[in-house]
């Protein structure tokens, strides 16, 4: 297995698991580029947003609940925060396992990028 995500899933690489559960696994990205950066991984391999089907819509809808529930939990929700799922190269899309940036603790710019 190759996805380094899918190898932090079952535990042949070590990450600070924030949260874990059948469907999702939260960890502390290794670069954060805020001072609350966590990324949300489905633990089904699924490579790019393009890749999803009507049968994920459940999944999703419950990355972005659990989103709002740690931004609460982190005290981030009143200022703001930013979720983020960068899809293939030209988007900074580095791990083919489609994941779901958490940011917040500092002001966002817009446009990003």
């Amino acid at each position: 297995m190759s996805c380094i995500f899918c190898r932090i899933i079952a535990g042949e690489i070590p990450a600070k698991i924030i949260h874990k559960d059948d469907e999702l696994i939260v960890i502390e990205d290794i670069n954060p580029v805020a001072p609350l950066h966590l990324l949300l991984i489905p633990k089904k391999h699924i490579a790019t947003v393009l890749d999803l089907s009507e049968s994920d819509d459940k999944l999703v809808g419950r990355i972005y609940r659990l989103a709002a529930d740690l931004a609460r939990k982190y005290g981030v929700a009143e200022n703001g925060f930013r979720i983020v799922a960068n899809t293939n190269a030209d988007a900074g899309q580095t791990v083919f396992h489609i994941h779901f940036h958490l940011l917040a603790g500092r002001a966002m710019g817009w446009p990003p990028g």
